[in-house]
């Protein structure tokens, strides 16, 4: 999903090198992260569970209803349904900026390269929008309403179960320019990656439970192909890949000015051992140098995050909790509340 033209559900992050020469740089890390969650938490403080039992009772079972039928049929969408919920919380906050269609003279975030052509499931948000407004109408948030399609494509994989905690606002601005200075790239370093998550108020432990969620979906090869063919000046492979991986790797994936030419860009499993089971597979796979983008392989390099993916390894049913946990607090990043913002009738438009 990553690549020149796009990006994955990767979420990765903070990492305090709090010794030597980097210690300045490490405090104000830390000093970012630990504001930013200060303001995400004052913004979300009125979400609640159950937030529509009384307005709109049978709002997230009319949901999980479509989404199930959606993931049923195809279930690549639910890693799509859970990449476009960080995506949107990422831009913006979770405010469903994602879902704007473009308007004269301004794009939107759908058009940026990081979402267009690669994120799919608009329609099935749509879908469930159209549902839940046929009975509450204006009542549920386009924002909650993917807020409860990632969480339903979680469990609907093999994830914990968990509650949502409802009552975000539809936002009103959406720009394309805004995407890419806000996710991270699938080449980041792992400093790089932890700038990024910092900002967002979200933990080093955050950012490896979630992580895992590219134990489904796929990625196009233009994500990772660098690794394969022209890694840097010294190697022209990733050293850091095992080398029967890249040797099979490249039986999908042709160099990318090859691939050019002939308009080949190919999909591959995130996850080798399955696409469609949420699990630990993925931080397994880390352990042997089987990551597929590099973004993910810097977690096991990295000293600081090495150890959480040996823990998520040992302990699946914890990580299964953990990424719950982390979805939740990822789904309160910068929510408009009470009179913020809207209710859209139409998820594509603002009223």
């Amino acid at each position: 999903m990553y690549s020149h033209n796009e990006y994955d559900f990767s979420l990765k992050h903070i990492h305090l090198q709090a010794m030597g020469k980097g210690a300045t740089h490490s405090f104000m890390l830390i000093f970012i992260a630990i504001f930013a969650a200060f303001l995400a938490e004052k913004s979300s403080s009125s979400l609640e569970a159950d937030f529509y039992k009384s307005t709109c009772p049978l709002a997230e079972k009319i949901v999980r209803k479509i989404i199930t039928k959606a993931i049923v049929k195809d279930h690549g969408l639910a890693a799509s349904l859970i990449r476009m919920h960080f995506h949107d919380c990422f831009v913006r906050g979770c405010d469903a900026s994602i879902l704007l269609d473009s308007i004269p003279g301004s794009k939107s975030e759908k058009l940026s390269i990081a979402n267009n052509p690669s994120l799919q499931g608009y329609e099935v948000i749509d879908r469930a929008k159209a549902a839940v407004e046929a009975q509450c109408p204006q009542t549920v948030s386009c924002a909650d309403i993917i807020a409860f399609a990632a969480r339903d494509s979680t469990t609907l994989t093999g994830g914990a179960g968990y509650s949502v905690p409802a009552g975000r606002r539809d936002g009103r601005i959406s720009n394309e320019s805004e995407v890419l200075e806000n996710l991270p790239f699938p080449t980041f370093t792992s400093t790089q990656l932890i700038q990024n998550f910092a900002k967002k108020g979200l933990s080093a432990k955050d950012m490896v439970t979630l992580s895992g969620a590219h134990s489904i979906g796929v990625s196009h090869c233009s994500s990772f192909t660098s690794r394969l063919y022209s890694f840097n000046s010294t190697h022209t492979q990733d050293p850091s890949m095992n080398p029967k991986f890249a040797k099979f790797l490249k039986t999908k994936c042709l160099p990318i000015s090859k691939a050019a030419k002939r308009g080949l860009d190919p999909l591959v499993a995130l996850d080798v051992k399955g696409v469609y089971h949420l699990d630990v597979k993925y931080y397994e796979n880390l352990m042997k140098g089987k990551g597929l983008l590099r973004s993910d392989q810097t977690l096991v390099e990295d000293p600081w995050t090495a150890w959480m993916v040996e823990r998520h390894v040992e302990s699946p049913e914890v990580w299964r909790e953990e990424f719950a946990a982390a979805m939740v607090k990822m789904g309160r990043i910068g929510v408009l509340t009470g009179n913020q913002g809207e209710i859209r009738k139409n998820c594509r438009v603002v009223n």
